[in-house]
């Protein structure tokens, strides 16, 4: 009697296993939240310098017209508005075309078809920036040159570049929100006699839309962040943009270029890493929009 009540309480090997494995996941949730924060304070601490050691003002820094190294002059202004104008135009060029990609997926061919034209989006993810970085050199930039002369360093190559590579991301994002929206909706509309147009316009539209947003959101996020390609096609000179391509630079290519060779310490290395924490503070707002929605649509539903 005695040996079955001992059974009885006693944990099974699957209630260990389980109790195990959220032991796990803890740890690495905390490892993966005290990495982030490290992050953050480190580059926090970095930038600061330059605000706190060699007393630059952040108004200067941040809506100053001229990063001019040599002059020590640091104002973000130029290379801020360098990354948002190649951002975005990269998402404007890549919106539709990535829309338009998913709704053939998921709407219009064969499920066959679709399976492998989703396989080869997802090869094209994998493809390193440096790699889009060279296709932009040899193909977009010869392209810009034979159609709106100059050198095709620029702004707008930066921008072809960047749409190319966040379209794979956003046909991905695109078919998660078209798939969202349940099949009995469709079949319903379809059984009342509405045709594929008019089942789009009225349900799928509507109802994946603030998924299409988060997605918006998410790619003009990518595309903000990047580096090596933008360095490598966009001219690198810290202006502002003036003509349809001319050259310019953004936060990105400044940081990537300069901060290997600044001395540490230095007002150009404090600088370059005011602009890595203002990076990142851009990149976490971005990130929080799209959590927000998120939210604000599993709540609707």
């Amino acid at each position: 009697m005695d040996s079955s009540k001992e059974n009885l309480f006693k944990q099974s090997s699957a209630a260990k296993r389980d109790k195990f494995g959220k032991f796990v996941t803890a740890i690495c949730a905390v490892i993966i939240i005290a990495c982030v924060l490290i992050i953050f304070l480190f580059v926090a601490f970095k930038g600061s310098r330059l605000f706190f050691r060699d007393h630059v003002e952040f108004s200067r820094f941040l809506f100053g017209i001229k990063w001019q190294v040599a002059k020590d002059d640091y104002g973000a202004l130029p290379l801020l508005t360098g990354s948002i104008l190649v951002s975005l135009v990269s998402l404007l060029l890549a919106a539709p075309l990535a829309l338009g990609v998913a709704i053939m997926l998921s709407e219009i061919i064969s499920s066959t078809l679709a399976k492998w034209l989703k396989m080869i989006l997802e090869i094209l993810v994998g493809i390193p920036a440096v790699v889009y970085g060279l296709l932009g050199m040899l193909l977009v930039v010869p392209m810009l040159q034979i159609m709106i002369g100059g050198t095709g360093y620029g702004w707008l190559a930066a921008a072809m570049v960047l749409a190319i590579m966040i379209l794979p991301f956003l046909v991905a994002l695109n078919l998660d929100a078209l798939a969202d929206v349940p099949d009995r909706l469709r079949w319903a509309a379809a059984a009342l006699g509405a045709d594929r147009f008019q089942i789009w316009q009225t349900i799928i539209f509507p109802l994946a839309w603030p998924r299409l947003g988060t997605a918006l959101i998410l790619a003009f996020a990518q595309s903000f962040g990047e580096a090596v390609a933008v360095q490598m096609v966009i001219g690198n000179a810290t202006l502002f943009p003036t003509g349809i391509n001319s050259p310019a630079a953004t936060l990105t290519s400044v940081i990537t270029i300069g901060l290997g060779d600044a001395v540490d310490g230095s007002r150009e290395s404090n600088a370059l890493w005011a602009l890595a924490g203002l990076l990142l503070g851009i990149s976490l707002l971005f990130d929080l929009i799209a959590h927000y929605l998120i939210g604000r649509r599993k709540n609707e539903v």
